[in-house]
């Protein structure tokens, strides 16, 4: 048995890049920046930074380009993968890619998400007088299990949430 797997903390060093293949599906492509700190053999602490590419596919592609942006913090889970280049000098170098299988959304939510949920906002506010102004049903219980009851939609402030989706 094998097992590729890697976790990432970072943050996003560019607005992500979204694609779609042929077939309609969404690419996302990210760069993502972890930093670590060390104390060298003179006892001074340096910064070791990593860059990692990152792609995401789906549905994931598609929030990941509307949600993120350059400097936001993220959280990827994916499939570690090192390819091989020559850099502009002849030297032969290596890059990590990461097939990410999850993204969440870290860190303070930016302009572009705060005027997305001040508009969410007043959308339900305006379901919630709507709401008042009818009065309420009581609850219909039917014997059994009722298997084509439509769920019961709940309103919540984006706001409360800590993750976009």
């Amino acid at each position: 048995m094998s097992f590729n797997k890697i976790t990432i903390v970072g943050y996003l060093g560019r607005d992500p890049e979204l694609r779609y293949t042929a077939q309609g599906t969404a690419v996302c492509k990210m760069s993502i920046a972890t930093t670590e700190k060390r104390k060298n053999v003179a006892g001074q602490t340096e910064e070791h930074t990593t860059w990692f590419r990152v792609t995401a596919w789906g549905r994931q592609a598609e929030l990941s380009n509307e949600y993120l942006t350059k400097g936001r913090q993220v959280y990827i889970e994916g499939r570690l993968r090192l390819e091989e280049y020559t850099d502009r000098e002849g030297n032969v170098r290596f890059s990590p890619e990461v097939n990410a299988t999850d993204v969440q959304f870290l860190g303070q939510r930016t302009d572009a998400a705060e005027k997305s949920t001040v508009t969410t906002d007043r959308n339900s506010q305006t379901k919630q007088e709507e709401a008042a102004l009818e009065p309420e049903a009581p609850p219909v219980k039917a014997p059994g299990r009722a298997k084509n009851r439509a769920p019961q939609k709940e309103l919540v402030s984006i706001e409360e949430d800590d993750i976009p989706f």
